[in-house]
């Protein structure tokens, strides 16, 4: 309970602070838009690092060298905690947002630092809503925002994973970016396994070589989601004998 009430007290202490950081930013981006972007990313990195400090979680990391650092890609991953987000965004580049479900829209400050990330949000149950959500993620990926998506749409809570939407993939194909899987392992068991406690964990992140669409055949990229699946299910299933050691 202890780590609980110290991250709770952290987050507040941010959203206290936001009413001071937000004007700012909004003042920055009337001036210089990526400016105002990059200035939100270092702020909540630094917000996310200190709440995988004060929860007692150790990530290991994989695969860095194969996230581009000079173009905006893709980065689909699997889906188990809410932590996948807080674990994620602390290692991947200043302009870059993630796709979040509509209902973060209505949360105070922190919808105004994921609208300054360029996060777009998602509404799973309306699919003209949806179609203008992948549209805007199209646009701030050929803008240079890399976009996460979890294209299982939810939290899995099983075993596995959950069926991949293809449409997720679309962000990829429209805008020419590449793919970047990202797998995650026991994310869940820093909070989701034992709410309301959070639980001192070793975690794994790892980040696959990208995948280009740009030279494949129509049919070829109708796997692709497949493809993907299977890759981050494997390398779920094998880095969880590093959790052992």
């Amino acid at each position: 309970m202890i780590r609980l009430l110290l991250v709770a007290i952290w987050i507040i202490i941010f959203c206290i602070l936001s009413l001071i950081l937000l004007p700012i930013g909004f003042i920055i981006s009337k001036i210089n838009r990526s400016a105002s972007q990059k200035y939100a990313a270092v702020l909540v990195k630094f917000v996310l690092k200190g709440i995988l400090f004060l929860s007692g979680t150790k990530v290991i990391i994989k695969g860095l060298e194969n996230i581009p650092k000079d173009e905006a890609v893709l980065f689909v991953g699997n889906h188990r905690s809410y932590f996948d987000v807080v674990v994620a965004y602390t290692l991947v580049p200043l302009k870059t947002g993630f796709v979040a479900k509509k209902e973060m829209n209505r949360l105070p400050i922190i919808r105004q630092w994921m609208r300054m990330l360029r996060c777009p949000f998602l509404d799973r149950d309306n699919i003209k809503e949806g179609l203008k959500t992948i549209l805007k993620g199209i646009e701030y990926i050929k803008d240079g925002t890399s976009i996460v998506i979890f294209p299982e749409g939810t939290r899995n809570t099983g075993d596995g994973m959950l069926e991949f939407h293809a449409g997720s993939f679309k962000l990829s194909e429209k805008s020419g970016c590449k793919i970047i899987p990202m797998v995650q392992n026991n994310t869940d068991e820093i909070f989701e396994k034992h709410v309301p406690f959070i639980k001192r964990t070793k975690t794994i992140i790892e980040f696959l070589p990208a995948i280009d669409l740009n030279n494949m055949t129509r049919d070829e990229k109708k796997e692709v989601p497949a493809k993907v699946k299977s890759l981050i299910l494997e390398t779920y299933n094998n880095n969880k004998t590093l959790l052992n050691n």
